[in-house]
């Protein structure tokens, strides 16, 4: 998302996500287990926003509202969680829906992960926000859970504190969900690798293991 972010030495596989999705977290956390498993062919990432709910205040919306207008009421919104769940433990992420009371814009959370890919921390804040958000039930649109996530990743928490505060960034977020839409990315996660491979959803780690060899063979072949 940062136009100044360090330049790239390494294939970048762009990421598309939203930090409210828990198939983001789901997807990343699989994406992170095979890059692990080849650590001969190293990839960067690039984060790149997408809002779900472009249109929640920027205060955000209480969980009760919030299941109402996405889902329809509590009953649907249990049975998917109730999925999502189910497939975390297997992939060793622990979703706490009971634990969220709050669904926030996510926003200010996109330009806290752009602004720390200039120091370049931005993967270890991106996990950061995921646990936040779908582990411990906190506030990601909160400044100061912010700030906090960011000194947890090494990085200047009053510095953080002073970007949020700032009119820094949200129209580059805004900018960058409509540039996924006008790149047909209609829901999220969306990976992009190296040679134009792209793939929707929480693959298994399998599929993002062949990705990463096709991609690693095109680059050579480049």
């Amino acid at each position: 998302m940062n136009a100044i972010a360090p330049p790239r030495s390494r294939p970048v596989i762009e990421v598309v996500h939203d930090f409210v999705c828990p198939w983001c977290y789901l997807g990343v956390r699989r994406l992170a287990r095979a890059l692990a498993s080849r650590p001969d062919r190293p990839f960067e990432i690039d984060w790149r926003p997408f809002l779900l709910n472009p249109d929640i205040p920027r205060q955000g919306l209480s969980r009760a509202d919030y299941v109402v207008r996405k889902f329809g009421g509590e009953d649907r919104a249990r049975r998917l969680y109730a999925s999502v769940t189910e497939l975390g433990l297997q992939d060793g992420v622990a979703f706490r829906f009971d634990r969220m009371t709050h669904v926030p814009s996510s926003v200010d959370a996109h330009r806290l992960a752009g602004w720390a890919a200039r120091s370049g921390a931005a993967d270890a804040v991106v996990e950061a926000l995921f646990a936040a958000q779908f582990t411990e039930g906190l506030d990601i649109g909160d400044h100061a859970v912010l700030a906090a996530i960011a000194a947890g990743a090494g990085l200047d928490r009053a510095e953080a504190l002073s970007v949020l505060r700032s009119r820094e960034g949200p129209d580059l977020v805004h900018a960058e969900n409509l540039r996924a839409h006008r790149r047909g990315i209609s829901g999220v996660p969306c990976f992009v690798f190296p040679g134009r491979l792209a793939v929707s959803g929480a693959q298994e780690t399998e599929v993002f293991q062949r990705l990463l060899d096709v991609s690693a063979l095109e680059t050579v072949l480049d």
